[in-house]
């Protein structure tokens, strides 16, 4: 008995690390997915708060979770199946649908930048409606759409990050990522529509240093959004290149992707103190050369299909 008992507990232990080992794997896994997507995930960031701009402050904090549960939806309900099909199926397909995304990326980064150049804002249509119910569900139901289209990225960006292992652990570190970069980029979007008006609190408060940090929040406000806006564009184009760069690899056009290498290589041995972070600047700026060309071709071709007119 007493040698079945140990034996059990050898087992229980057994599986106990194997567990523990198979978290570590699933961490590791999700950590590196997630870096990845970083570009996409600070451009969410930037993207969400224009969406609560012109609502009621009270009802700032529920759109930002209305919307945080339909990214959560996106990502599991609709995007993890779709890539966990792709992975089981159409393995082949992920890099050409990463290129597409990449693409795309570099696309609406270089269409912000000529619209900032040029002035050619388009009106939004929401602020023609009045009821603020209507003008709630429009704006929830208009983040979701766009959020749909990054975390479709996101998603697939994770996915090709993935080593070799099993679909339920691959459905485990999506999962994973999904959940993880929602609630990081909704958490800090409800701190950011709601900082001026945390910012107003304190500068009511009768200590001097809160009212001073109060108005520090406040006037930092507009500064940090056109900040987030400008971080968010760079990080699409310089994302955006490099997942083309990638993929132009995969496909056996080296060239460009060797060119980038070598002169990140020769940046590091130039500058050994600071070798990783030379290798880095030269890479994202590498890929960032290829994301403005190509989201400038995508741009410029667009520019001559006629468009429907509104009245």
């Amino acid at each position: 008995m007493a040698g079945g008992l140990v034996a059990l507990l050898d087992d229980i232990a057994a599986i106990a690390k194997l567990a523990a080992a198979s978290l570590d794997d699933v961490t590791a896994a999700a950590g590196r997915a997630g870096a990845k997507a970083a570009g996409v995930v600070i451009d969410d960031a930037a993207v969400t708060p224009r969406y609560v701009v012109g609502l009621s402050p009270a009802r700032e904090l529920p759109i930002i979770g209305k919307i945080a549960l339909g990214s959560l939806k996106n990502k599991l309900l609709i995007l993890l199946p779709a890539a966990l099909l792709l992975s089981a199926f159409a393995p082949w397909a992920i890099t050409p649908i990463l290129m597409l995304g990449g693409a795309f990326l570099c696309y609406e980064a270089m269409h912000k930048i000529v619209g900032s150049l040029t002035g050619d804002h388009h009106a939004d249509d929401a602020a023609t409606i009045t009821d603020p119910t209507e003008l709630e569900a429009r704006q929830v139901s208009g983040a979701v759409r766009t959020d749909l289209i990054l975390s479709g990225e996101i998603m697939a960006i994770a996915l090709a990050e993935l080593p070799e292992m099993s679909i339920g652990m691959q459905a485990v570190v999506l999962a994973a990522v999904g959940i993880a970069i929602t609630v990081g980029v909704y958490g800090v979007v409800a701190l950011i529509v709601k900082m001026d008006d945390i910012g107003l609190a304190l500068s009511r408060r009768a200590s001097t240093i809160a009212q001073a940090v109060g108005r520090g929040l406040v006037k930092a406000m507009p500064v940090l959004l056109k900040a987030l806006a400008l971080i968010g564009t760079a990080a699409m184009i310089w994302v955006g290149g490099g997942i083309i760069l990638h993929g132009m690899e995969e496909f056996g056009f080296t060239a460009v992707p060797h060119l980038v290498h070598d002169a990140a290589h020769h940046a590091g041995a130039a500058l050994p103190a600071v070798k990783g972070i030379a290798e880095w600047i030269v890479t994202a700026a590498g890929s960032a050369v290829i994301g403005l060309i190509v989201g400038g071709i995508i741009v410029g071709i667009l520019h001559f299909i006629p468009t429907k007119k509104h009245a």
